[in-house]
């Protein structure tokens, strides 16, 4: 393989970006900094904005307010062709009568490249992708992870700044999806390039990304480095949404040295500000919430999801619905009525509406062995 070459200047910063379609706004201001070879992935729920932002940063769509540079240079009212982008779609979009070496080629062809050039581009990119013996087939004699691997292979045969990435792995079944997760990972690292992965898959987001950033109805809700996302999310909205099982939710009502909710009370966790309440939203994430004879909380098990190594519960509860880990020796079954009990230092606390995060969990637990 030729050596690896200098990445190009591919820093983008996106500020009071907007956009709406008719009088439905889509994306509402969006201020974000990627950094050059940083792995972005933007991530949220269907018709957050998400796939909206990376068409405006290609250019697929025109920007209503807010300025887009790359590389220091104002793209807003650029054509896509000169902002020096590649996109790789959810479907592939190759050209069933050519082979995979015309595949990649085709983009070069059309820009008048010399032919050796182009020759040269296609072996990097198939030596890159494992593709060089597929090169004469095809895309009808290609699996799926394949015909997906030429669709990057097109991308990069441009070396480009940036390559934005809309849901490439969405029509994957589940095990090929893990492995085109690697792959993209290792190209990431060979290519270091900057790279925007749009995905409503929490489990790509936190595999793939030097930082995830959270959408939702349009609105950045928080970006950072993806466990400190799962460790101290912002609000209610990214603490539901990262993890899985779903975190966990519980009004309460500070009472002295207690939180009380419907059916159950908690201490009052170290590092809660003391001014704020009465009224409280607590969060528990299922996995520290564990299965047994005794606990502040019960409920009657209405589902059960059994892992090998553990499983979870799925209990209704005078507080609502609750889910709670149980190792693989215990005994649980759908109409049982069990107990569940926080691990140490759980709970996450945030303001009654969940706007805003007030403490995280093992923050004091870290503060004594610190000590």
């Amino acid at each position: 393989m030729p050596p690896a070459r200098e990445p190009p200047v591919s820093e983008v910063v996106l500020t009071g970006i907007q956009k709406s379609f008719g009088a439905n706004p889509i994306v509402k201001g969006v201020d974000l900094r990627v950094a050059q070879g940083e792995f972005l992935v933007l991530v949220g729920p269907s018709g957050c904005g998400k796939t909206t932002l990376l068409r405006l940063i290609a250019g697929l769509e025109t920007i209503d307010a807010g300025e887009l540079t790359i590389g220091g240079r104002r793209v807003n009212d650029l054509p896509p062709r000169e902002r020096d982008v590649a996109m790789v779609f959810q479907s592939y979009a190759l050209y069933p009568h050519m082979s995979v070496r015309e595949n990649l080629a085709f983009g070069l062809a059309l820009r008048k490249m010399p032919k050796a050039e182009i020759d040269a581009r296609v072996a990097e990119a198939a030596s890159l992708l494992e593709l060089s013996g597929l090169l004469e087939r095809k895309p009808k004699a290609l699996s799926g992870g394949q015909r997906q691997r030429v669709a990057m292979g097109r991308a990069i045969v441009r070396r480009p700044k940036l390559f934005l990435f809309d849901e490439p792995l969405s029509n994957l079944d589940t095990a090929l999806r893990v492995q085109m997760r690697g792959e993209l990972a290792r190209l990431h690292r060979k290519l270091a390039t900057t790279m925007i992965y749009v995905t409503h898959d929490q489990v790509e987001a936190m595999t793939l990304a030097t930082r995830v950033a959270v959408f939702n109805a349009g609105v950045l809700q928080q970006v950072g480095a993806p466990l400190a996302l799962y460790d101290r999310p912002g609000n209610r909205f990214v603490a539901g949404f990262l993890g899985s099982p779903a975190m966990n939710f519980l009004d309460v009502r500070r009472e002295g040295a207690s939180l009380a909710g419907k059916g159950f009370a908690l201490a009052v966790p170290d590092g809660l500000p003391p001014n704020e309440g009465p009224e409280l939203l607590v969060g528990l994430r299922p996995q520290d919430l564990v299965v047994g004879s005794a606990g502040p909380l019960q409920g009657q098990v209405e589902a059960v999801e059994r892992l090998g190594f553990d499983g979870y519960a799925y209990l209704s509860s005078p507080a609502g619905p609750v889910a709670a880990r149980f190792d693989k020796g215990t005994n649980v079954a759908v109409g049982d009525s069990v107990r569940v009990s926080p691990v140490r230092d759980a709970v996450h606390a945030f303001t009654a509406d969940g706007s805003r995060a007030l403490r995280h969990p093992f923050e004091s637990v870290a503060r004594e062995a610190a000590s």
